[in-house]
């Protein structure tokens, strides 16, 4: 048995193997490696583990991106897999009906998961993303998602990276992450704003996510319509109220005008009797002074009326050299000899 030391990415990894020496004459000295003890690895591989979780912990960074606030709808995502992976093609049976209903929108960027160049690739996937993504788009994703199936737990380790968890911890949008099955884990469902075991729960995860927010809707256009409802019933209710305040007052004021216009109907019709009577009595006055006044009356009382020039005369000053003089049963002419005035 021999302890050797192997290298994944820019790491040292520790793996115990057995090896079986062997010398051919043809090909000289060779060594078979027979068993690789991996509980030894997965030590070594959780040890720097917990030292790159320790690392994001002290620098602030391992909650940063889980304190961003929830999307309130998930409308737009970029998401982060490896290209024609099978946990990829999970993701995208719900993800296409998703886009094909014109519910969300998902961009798709494609990184290398395993091996040395993993961690960079993923980087360099998300950053080219995002670029392309702010010349195509005016706001930014509501969610970065980063998939891949399940796999060897070395396989896994590539993802242990502390550069590439300190820029996702660093970035401004939720990072949800579905990698592997749900006995794997990485640094980076340590520092996700939401962790799944696999790229199917991703995605059910932002399906439930959508569906919550249209009933949440549904929920709020259902209290709209009972509140305006209320309140339409309320408003009516006053509306009678006031409609039959309305009317009492309108049926008061007619009563009460009718009443007066009466009184002042009967006030009227009682003046108008009262002039009439005086009236009356004043015409019936006017009618004996004028009968009282009529010159047959006047006559008939030794009166006479003295004409001169065929014209009744009052004074002696308008006397001719003849007069006229009518009584109640005739005339006398006479000569005017002298004319006497009163002292």
């Amino acid at each position: 048995m021999t302890l050797r030391q192997t290298r994944y990415g820019s790491k040292d990894l520790n793996v115990l193997i057995r090896i079986k020496a062997r010398f051919d004459p043809q090909y000289g000295f060779s060594v078979n490696i027979e068993d690789i003890d991996s509980s030894f690895t997965l030590g070594d591989i959780a040890k720097r583990y917990q030292q790159i979780l320790a690392r994001l912990s002290s620098e602030g960074l391992v909650n940063l991106n889980k304190s961003l606030p929830a999307p309130f709808d998930i409308e737009n995502v970029l998401v982060i897999a490896p290209e024609n992976a099978a946990g990829l093609g999970d993701f995208r049976k719900d993800a296409d009906a998703l886009n094909k209903a014109n519910v969300c929108h998902f961009v798709y960027h494609s990184a290398t998961f395993q091996g040395n160049a993993a961690a960079n690739s993923i980087m360099e996937s998300l950053s080219s993303g995002l670029r392309q993504w702010a010349k195509d788009y005016a706001i930014p994703p509501d969610l970065i998602v980063i998939i891949r199936g399940g796999g060897a737990v070395n396989d896994l380790a590539y993802l242990n990276d502390y550069d590439l968890a300190a820029l996702l911890c660093k970035r401004k949008v939720p990072i949800w992450v579905g990698i592997g099955h749900e006995k794997d884990r990485t640094i980076l469902d340590e520092i996700a704003h939401r962790s799944f075991d696999t790229p199917s729960k991703v995605i059910a995860g932002i399906r439930n996510v959508i569906s919550e927010r249209s009933q949440d809707v549904m929920s709020y256009l259902q209290t709209i319509k009972l509140l305006s409802q209320h309140q339409i019933t309320t408003y009516q209710g006053q509306n009678d109220q006031l409609m039959t305040a309305i009317r009492t007052h309108t049926h008061n004021q007619t009563n009460t005008a009718n009443k007066s216009l009466d009184l002042v109907k009967s006030t009227t019709q009682f003046f108008a009797q009262q002039q009439i009577k005086i009236a009356s009595t004043q015409v019936e006055t006017l009618m004996r002074e004028t009968l009282l006044q009529n010159p047959k009356n006047v006559l008939a009382k030794g009166y006479a009326i003295v004409r001169s020039q065929n014209k009744a005369i009052r004074s002696v000053q308008q006397v001719g050299s003849t007069v006229s003089i009518e009584m109640q049963d005739g005339y006398i002419h006479a000569n005017v000899s002298e004319v006497t005035n009163h002292e």
